[in-house]
């Protein structure tokens, strides 16, 4: 997998996470345990630092960065969708940052708040605890329910489990040139998740 030093910064990554072969990982970026970072992700720590909490997953196409003297920072079981942007911000613990979505240097999203895909988040924007966001430039709507945060947490929960899933049984393979018989498919043991923040 493609992990860079530039000058003295060496990437840390903890052993019981998983970064896919494609993402690409440089310079001051440490990664904590359990983390999933998925394909053609891009952890740029060649100017700011950029800190991965425990049980994170950073999922495909996302790209972190930081200016120069200025940190990312992800907290514990944050939750980072298909082609976010964040930028020298700091994400706190069992946030989710929505597919698609810029958040821009030196803003704090809350502990547990959830951001709707393709949110944009202006740079210094603070926001409490628990904060629904949603919009260009986003807006705080109300409190997240329990019933959302419990759908965070268990989409949350799925990607702790694929980052073991990936761990223990993903390799290149030649493809199959016809469909096999009673095929398998996927199938979560935790049910279904209720209905998507911002969709009601």
């Amino acid at each position: 997998m493609p992990i860079y030093a530039i000058e003295q910064h060496i990437p840390v990554v903890d052993p019981s996470s998983y970064i896919h072969p494609t993402a690409t990982i440089i310079g001051d970026v440490v990664i904590g345990k359990h983390c999933y970072i998925g394909p053609n992700a891009s952890l740029r720590g060649d100017f700011g630092s950029i800190k991965i909490g425990d049980y994170c997953n950073v999922q495909d196409n996302c790209v972190i960065h930081s200016f120069p003297e200025q940190a990312c920072v992800l907290e514990s079981h944050s939750h980072i969708g298909h082609a976010a942007v964040l930028h020298g911000c700091h994400i706190g613990h069992h946030a989710l940052i929505g597919i698609n979505c810029v958040v821009m240097d030196m803003a704090t999203i809350g502990s547990e708040s959830i951001v709707a895909a393709s949110s944009f988040i202006k740079s210094r924007y603070n926001c409490p605890p628990r904060s629904l966001l949603i919009g260009s430039p986003a807006k705080l709507i109300r409190t997240v329910s329990d019933e959302e945060f419990a759908w965070k947490r268990q989409g949350t929960d799925e990607y702790i489990e694929l980052t073991q899933r990936c761990l223990n049984s993903l390799r290149e393979v030649s493809p199959l040139t016809e469909v096999e018989t009673d095929r398998p498919t996927y199938s979560s043991v935790k049910g279904h998740a209720p209905k998507t923040p911002g969709s009601q």
